[in-house]
C-alpha cells in the first residue's frame, strides 16, 4: 500500500497538463499568455481523464495557427519507469493522443515543425467566403476581422485540413466524434480570423468549423442538420458563434429547395444562442409584432417563421415565448400570469396526452393501472411544473436581456 501511494504523485490530470497554442510566429513558442486547457480529455485518456507514469508533467500540443499542422511534446522530471526495482509502466501520452490524429499529420520534432511554420504565411481560406465580421474592442479601440467560408468537400486539400481542425472537437466537444468525409451530404463552414503581421502581410488563422448535414426530404428537398459548432477558446465571446449560426441561416434561406433548418442535440449554451438569433431574427416578421405575440402562438407564426427563415415548428414555438417574456411586463400581475399560462401550456402538453392515451385504452376495456402508477399524482405533477416553468423562464431571459441589448 505504502507503494501505491508513493506513487499518487506520478498521476496527473490531462485537464492540467495539456496545453494548447495556436502558433502565428516562432515567438509564440515561448509565450504563455497563448496557452490553453482542454474541457475534457476522457475521449482520449479515460473517464479518469488522468495520466500515469509522470512526475511534474507537461503536455504541449501545438498547432500552426493557419493550416493547423501539429506537434507534439512531453516534458516531465521523472518518469515511473526509472524507480528503482519498478515494475511499473508509465502511459505512452504521444502514441495515445496520435492515436486520434490522422494519419502522418503531427511532429515530434522542433526542427520539423518550424519547417511548416515557415510556409505558413502561404495559407488562404478554403471555399468560398459567405460573411465578414469585425468585432471591435473599446478597451484598446482593437478591431478583429473573421471571415466565414463555405468548403468544398470535394477538394482534397481542404480535407486534409479538415481532419485536422476536427481533432480539436475530441477535447471540447462532449461525445463528439469524427466525421465522414466522404459522405457527401456534409456541408462545411470554416472560419478564419484575417490579421497584419508586423511586416504588414495579411494572413489567416483557423478560428472554427460548422458542419451540416443536408438530409433528404421527400420530393426533391434538404432539410440542413447543424452538427458541430467549434470556436476554439482563444476566439471565444467574440461574437464568432452567433455570425456562424446566421452566416448558416442566411446560406439556407436562399435555396427553394430547403424545408426548414434543425440542430442536432444542441447543449444549452447552444440553444441559447440559437434561440437568440432565430428570435431577433423573428422580430422582423409581421406575425411576431408585440400585439400580434399577445394574442397568442398562431399558425401565422409557423407559416412565416418557416417560409422566410426555416425556422422549424419546434423552435418557433420557443421564438414564441421568448418573445413573448420579451413584451411582457413582468410586474403587471395579469400580463405576467398570461405568459406563465401560456409556457406551462406547452410544458404540460406531454402529460396530458399521456393521459388522454389512458383514457382511450380504458374505453377500449385495457388495463392501465400500470401506466397510471407511472405517472405523478396531481400534486407531484403542479410541483414539477412550477420547476421546470422556473427553469425555462430563467433560461429565456437571458436571451431577453441579450435582445434588450441589441435593441439599443
Amino acid at each position: 500500500m505504502a507503494q501505491l501511494q508513493d506513487l499518487e504523485e506520478y498521476i496527473s490530470s490531462a485537464l492540467d497538463v495539456v496545453e494548447f497554442k495556436l502558433i502565428r510566429s516562432k515567438s509564440d513558442l515561448e509565450n504563455d499568455a497563448l496557452a490553453f486547457h482542454p474541457s475534457m480529455a476522457h475521449q482520449i485518456f479515460g473517464d479518469a481523464e488522468s495520466i500515469f507514469g509522470y512526475l511534474d508533467l507537461k503536455v504541449r500540443i501545438f498547432y500552426t495557427a493557419g493550416p493547423l499542422h501539429i506537434y507534439l511534446d512531453v516534458k516531465y522530471e521523472e518518469k515511473v519507469d526509472d524507480l528503482p526495482n519498478s515494475v511499473m509502466k508509465a502511459d505512452n501520452v504521444v502514441a495515445t493522443i496520435a492515436e486520434k490524429l490522422p494519419d502522418g499529420c503531427y511532429f515530434v520534432n522542433m526542427d520539423e515543425f518550424l519547417k511548416t511554420l515557415d510556409k505558413a504565411d502561404k495559407f488562404k481560406p478554403f471555399g468560398e467566403k459567405l460573411a465578414e465580421h469585425i468585432h471591435f474592442n473599446p478597451n484598446n479601440n482593437e478591431e478583429r476581422i473573421f471571415e466565414i467560408y463555405h468548403c468544398n468537400y470535394r477538394q482534397t486539400a481542404f480535407l486534409k485540413f479538415f481532419s485536422r481542425l476536427q481533432t480539436f472537437v475530441l477535447w471540447f466537444i462532449d461525445a463528439a466524434s469524427y466525421i465522414d468525409v466522404d459522405d457527401a451530404q456534409w456541408s462545411y463552414f470554416v472560419c478564419y480570423e484575417k490579421y497584419k503581421t508586423d511586416n504588414g502581410d495579411w494572413l489567416y488563422a483557423a478560428v472554427g468549423y460548422t458542419t451540416v448535414y443536408e438530409y433528404y426530404a421527400y420530393p426533391q428537398h434538404i432539410r440542413p442538420r447543424v452538427s458541430q459548432m467549434l470556436v476554439l477558446p482563444p476566439f471565444q465571446k467574440l461574437g464568432v458563434g452567433t455570425i456562424f449560426l446566421e452566416t448558416i441561416y442566411k446560406y439556407y434561406q436562399n435555396q427553394k429547395n430547403v424545408l426548414d433548418i434543425t440542430v442536432e442535440d444542441p447543449s444549452d449554451d447552444f440553444q441559447r444562442m440559437r434561440s437568440f438569433v432565430d428570435a431577433r431574427l423573428c422580430m422582423s416578421l409581421k406575425s411576431f409584432g408585440s400585439n400580434e405575440i399577445k394574442k397568442g402562438f398562431t399558425k401565422d407564426m409557423i407559416n412565416e417563421a418557416k417560409e422566410f427563415l426555416k425556422v422549424n415548428p419546434r423552435q418557433c414555438r420557443k421564438v414564441y415565448e421568448v418573445l413573448r417574456l420579451l413584451y411582457t411586463n413582468i410586474h403587471d400581475k395579469e400580463d405576467y400570469a398570461g405568459y406563465r399560462l401560456e409556457v406551462k401550456k406547452r410544458l404540460n402538453a406531454t402529460y396530458h396526452k399521456q393521459l388522454s392515451d389512458i383514457k382511450k385504452l380504458e374505453r377500449a376495456k385495457i388495463d392501465t393501472q400500470w401506466l397510471r402508477s407511472s405517472l405523478p399524482n396531481l400534486k407531484e405533477r403542479v410541483e414539477r411544473l412550477h420547476e421546470e416553468y422556473i427553469l425555462v423562464e430563467k433560461n429565456y431571459m437571458q436571451i431577453v436581456e441579450k435582445l434588450r441589448l441589441f435593441q439599443k
